[in-house]
Protein backbone atom coordinates (compact mmCIF):
# COMPACT_ATOMS: atom_id res chain seq x y z
CA UNK A 1 0.00 0.00 0.00
CA UNK A 2 1.30 3.18 -0.92
CA UNK A 3 1.62 6.90 1.64
CA UNK A 4 -0.35 9.63 -0.50
CA UNK A 5 2.04 12.31 -1.88
CA UNK A 6 0.80 14.70 0.30
CA UNK A 7 1.23 12.77 3.48
CA UNK A 8 5.00 11.59 2.65
CA UNK A 9 7.26 13.30 4.99
CA UNK A 10 10.78 14.14 3.71
CA UNK A 11 13.46 11.44 4.25
CA UNK A 12 15.85 11.86 7.44
CA UNK A 13 18.87 12.27 5.24
CA UNK A 14 17.27 14.66 2.84
CA UNK A 15 19.42 17.53 4.17
CA UNK A 16 22.41 15.47 3.39
CA UNK A 17 21.49 14.61 0.01
CA UNK A 18 20.35 17.81 -0.94
CA UNK A 19 23.46 19.35 0.19
CA UNK A 20 25.56 16.99 -1.87
CA UNK A 21 23.50 17.88 -5.09
CA UNK A 22 24.23 21.68 -4.00
CA UNK A 23 27.93 21.00 -4.13
CA UNK A 24 28.10 19.22 -7.10
CA UNK A 25 25.78 22.11 -8.94
CA UNK A 26 28.16 24.59 -7.30
CA UNK A 27 31.43 22.52 -8.87
CA UNK A 28 30.13 22.52 -12.19
CA UNK A 29 29.04 26.66 -12.10
CA UNK A 30 32.37 27.10 -10.94
CA UNK A 31 33.77 25.32 -14.45
CA UNK A 32 32.02 27.34 -16.09
CA UNK A 33 33.66 30.22 -15.00
CA UNK A 34 30.17 30.80 -13.06
CA UNK A 35 27.85 31.14 -16.10
CA UNK A 36 29.82 33.35 -18.09
CA UNK A 37 31.05 32.89 -21.21
CA UNK A 38 34.96 31.84 -20.88
CA UNK A 39 36.83 34.40 -21.07
CA UNK A 40 40.21 33.41 -20.07
CA UNK A 41 41.70 32.11 -22.86
CA UNK A 42 44.99 30.17 -24.41
CA UNK A 43 46.77 32.82 -26.79
CA UNK A 44 46.16 30.54 -29.10
CA UNK A 45 42.34 31.48 -29.45
CA UNK A 46 42.74 34.47 -30.63
CA UNK A 47 45.26 33.13 -33.52
CA UNK A 48 42.26 30.80 -35.66
CA UNK A 49 42.01 32.23 -39.15
CA UNK A 50 45.78 33.96 -39.22
CA UNK A 51 48.16 32.98 -41.41
CA UNK A 52 50.95 31.09 -40.35
CA UNK A 53 53.39 33.68 -40.06
CA UNK A 54 51.66 35.74 -38.10
CA UNK A 55 50.34 33.07 -35.65
CA UNK A 56 53.76 31.80 -35.16
CA UNK A 57 55.04 35.19 -34.03
CA UNK A 58 52.32 35.77 -32.21
CA UNK A 59 52.65 32.34 -29.75
CA UNK A 60 56.25 33.02 -29.67
CA UNK A 61 56.10 36.52 -28.56
CA UNK A 62 52.86 34.85 -25.88
CA UNK A 63 55.18 32.29 -24.71
CA UNK A 64 58.57 34.43 -24.72
CA UNK A 65 56.64 36.76 -22.30
CA UNK A 66 54.88 34.28 -20.31
CA UNK A 67 51.48 34.92 -21.17
CA UNK A 68 49.78 31.19 -20.91
CA UNK A 69 46.77 33.12 -20.39
CA UNK A 70 44.96 36.50 -21.78
CA UNK A 71 41.78 37.54 -19.86
CA UNK A 72 39.58 39.97 -20.65
CA UNK A 73 37.02 42.49 -18.78
CA UNK A 74 38.23 40.87 -15.43
CA UNK A 75 41.63 39.40 -13.49
CA UNK A 76 41.81 35.74 -13.52
CA UNK A 77 43.06 35.62 -10.16
CA UNK A 78 39.37 36.59 -8.93
CA UNK A 79 37.49 33.82 -9.95
CA UNK A 80 40.42 31.28 -8.42
CA UNK A 81 40.36 33.25 -5.17
CA UNK A 82 35.95 32.80 -5.92
CA UNK A 83 36.22 28.90 -6.06
CA UNK A 84 38.63 28.76 -3.15
CA UNK A 85 35.97 30.65 -1.25
CA UNK A 86 33.20 28.20 -2.63
CA UNK A 87 34.92 25.39 -1.89
CA UNK A 88 36.09 25.83 1.75
CA UNK A 89 32.85 26.85 2.73
CA UNK A 90 31.23 23.60 0.95
CA UNK A 91 33.66 21.33 2.11
CA UNK A 92 32.94 23.00 6.03
CA UNK A 93 29.11 22.92 5.67
CA UNK A 94 29.52 19.00 4.46
CA UNK A 95 32.09 18.69 7.39
CA UNK A 96 29.59 20.19 9.52
CA UNK A 97 26.41 18.25 8.40
CA UNK A 98 28.84 14.88 8.80
CA UNK A 99 29.81 15.95 12.11
CA UNK A 100 26.18 16.07 13.67
CA UNK A 101 24.75 13.27 11.33
CA UNK A 102 27.45 11.04 13.32
CA UNK A 103 26.61 11.90 17.03
CA UNK A 104 23.56 10.19 18.18
CA UNK A 105 22.70 12.25 21.31
CA UNK A 106 22.22 9.85 24.53
CA UNK A 107 23.74 13.43 26.92
CA UNK A 108 23.14 16.86 26.85
CA UNK A 109 26.73 17.34 25.93
CA UNK A 110 26.22 14.94 22.61
CA UNK A 111 23.23 17.15 22.00
CA UNK A 112 25.06 20.49 22.24
CA UNK A 113 27.67 19.30 19.91
CA UNK A 114 25.26 18.33 17.01
CA UNK A 115 23.36 21.67 17.75
CA UNK A 116 26.92 23.03 17.28
CA UNK A 117 28.02 21.37 14.30
CA UNK A 118 24.21 22.11 12.66
CA UNK A 119 24.61 25.59 13.48
CA UNK A 120 28.25 25.88 11.66
CA UNK A 121 26.54 24.06 8.82
CA UNK A 122 23.62 26.72 8.37
CA UNK A 123 26.22 29.54 8.86
CA UNK A 124 28.53 28.18 6.21
CA UNK A 125 24.64 28.02 4.03
CA UNK A 126 24.47 31.53 5.02
CA UNK A 127 28.35 32.47 3.85
CA UNK A 128 27.88 31.12 0.49
CA UNK A 129 24.90 33.42 -0.03
CA UNK A 130 26.94 36.52 0.70
CA UNK A 131 30.10 35.23 -1.27
CA UNK A 132 27.59 35.10 -4.31
CA UNK A 133 26.58 38.56 -3.47
CA UNK A 134 29.82 39.78 -3.92
CA UNK A 135 30.14 37.55 -6.97
CA UNK A 136 27.44 39.36 -8.78
CA UNK A 137 29.05 42.62 -7.51
CA UNK A 138 32.50 41.73 -8.85
CA UNK A 139 31.53 39.71 -11.76
CA UNK A 140 29.96 40.88 -15.11
CA UNK A 141 27.15 38.35 -14.39
CA UNK A 142 23.66 38.56 -14.03
CA UNK A 143 21.62 37.97 -10.69
CA UNK A 144 19.43 36.09 -13.14
CA UNK A 145 22.04 33.46 -13.66
CA UNK A 146 22.38 32.68 -9.63
CA UNK A 147 19.55 32.98 -8.54
CA UNK A 148 18.96 28.95 -8.76
CA UNK A 149 21.56 28.26 -6.81
CA UNK A 150 20.61 30.74 -3.95
CA UNK A 151 17.31 29.20 -3.69
CA UNK A 152 18.96 25.98 -3.40
CA UNK A 153 21.19 27.51 -0.82
CA UNK A 154 17.74 28.47 0.91
CA UNK A 155 16.60 25.27 0.77
CA UNK A 156 19.40 23.70 2.70
CA UNK A 157 19.14 25.83 4.59
CA UNK A 158 15.24 25.72 5.61
CA UNK A 159 16.62 21.45 5.49
CA UNK A 160 18.81 21.88 8.46
CA UNK A 161 16.72 24.19 10.47
CA UNK A 162 14.01 21.64 10.29
CA UNK A 163 16.43 18.92 11.22
CA UNK A 164 17.23 20.90 14.03
CA UNK A 165 14.30 21.74 15.28
CA UNK A 166 12.98 18.08 15.12
CA UNK A 167 16.35 17.66 17.23
CA UNK A 168 15.78 20.23 20.19
CA UNK A 169 12.46 18.06 20.81
CA UNK A 170 13.93 14.99 20.90
CA UNK A 171 17.02 16.23 23.29
CA UNK A 172 14.30 18.53 25.80
CA UNK A 173 14.48 15.25 27.98
CA UNK A 174 18.41 14.45 27.99
CA UNK A 175 20.36 15.47 30.73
Amino acid sequence: MSVLARERKLSKLEFYMNARRLYKKLLFLMIRDFGMKPRARQPTFYTRGWNAEDRELFEQIASKYGLSRIVEDYPYWTLEIFRNKLIRLLDEMMENITNAYTVWATTKAEADYRRISQDKAIAACESLKQTFELIVDVLPIKVDKLLPYVDAIDREIALLKGWRKADNKRNKTLK
